[in-house]
């Protein structure tokens, strides 16, 4: 049991929930300009982990013979024969539900929007069979997290923290399409579709580059639309000077710790950004 526990987190991937997570909390403490309930809270983050899973198992489940015939996936969950595809789309089920649960616990306007929350993080898993780009699409399903928490405070969506949405948006559309270019020999082998595998993997860094700079004009735009101080300007500096680092580690012609850039900077990125907005908020309080 404790094996399949162990295999069922690793499938989902769980420890990456640093990546949206602190954008869903920013989201929600700008809508309360400080601290919300810890009711609210406590069902934001119910939300965000169950979407994120259900996300994921679905992910495994929706590109399981895709990650059977790629030497970088084959050893995954399914592929490995170490979960079956029956218990993946259950568990994707039973996420669903969670999440759904957890957002009748908000507002109405939780509820009603839930279904289109899914309904994007789950298109990701098949964008990539007819887009270049897919990228946007994951973008776009954990740039929403910002927005929907803010309903979940509110009760309605204020256009300024689209802003914040499509931060995240461009943010998770570039590092995706750095660690696409992985794929890049598979991808053109089995006809799937990619911004490195569309335009090549020099004019796929470029974009990449194109998409954190757009990041950062958004956040810049969202310090003017909220009027947050110095403490925020200084957390976008300091997600400029990790994203500059990010792109140094890797290049090209070596991807060799390409990992490093994805995982470890990226959650730093989103953890340094929320911490800089809640003392801001709060510091003013």
């Amino acid at each position: 049991m404790s094996g399949s526990l162990g295999t069922t987190l690793e499938m989902i991937k769980w420890e990456h929930s640093v990546f949206a997570l602190p954008f869903a909390l920013t989201g929600a403490m700008l809508a309360a300009r400080g601290l919300p309930p810890w009711r609210v809270l406590f069902w934001i983050v119910v939300c965000m982990i169950a979407a994120r899973s259900a996300a994921m198992a679905f992910n495994r489940w929706a590109d399981a013979e895709i990650d059977r015939v790629n030497p970088r996936t084959a050893g995954r969950a399914i592929p490995a024969g170490l979960l079956s595809a029956r218990f993946t789309i259950g568990f994707t089920i039973v996420a669903a539900a969670i999440f759904l649960v957890g957002a009748s616990r908000l507002n109405r306007m939780t509820l009603e929007l839930a279904p289109l929350a899914l309904a994007v993080i789950f298109l990701y898993s098949y964008a990539k069979r007819f887009t270049h780009w897919s990228h946007l699409v994951l973008g776009l399903a954990l740039g929403i997290a910002p927005s929907a928490a803010w309903i979940a405070v509110r009760g309605s969506l204020d256009p300024r923290i689209v802003a914040l949405t499509g931060a995240v948006l461009f943010w998770v559309g570039g590092f995706d399409v750095l660690y696409a270019c992985q794929d890049y020999a598979h991808d053109l082998e089995a006809g799937l579709h990619s911004i490195p595998q569309a335009f090549g993997l020099q004019a796929a860094f470029w974009i990449a580059r194109a998409m954190h700079l757009a990041m950062l004009v958004l956040l810049i735009a969202l310090i003017v639309l909220f009027h947050l101080g110095w403490i925020t300007i200084l957390g976008v500096v300091a997600v400029a000077a990790m994203l500059l680092y990010e792109h140094r580690l890797v290049s090209p012609h070596d991807l060799r710790r390409l990992n490093a850039a994805f995982f470890m900077m990226n959650g730093i990125i989103s953890f340094i950004f929320f911490l800089a907005v809640a003392a801001d908020l709060l510091f003013r309080k």
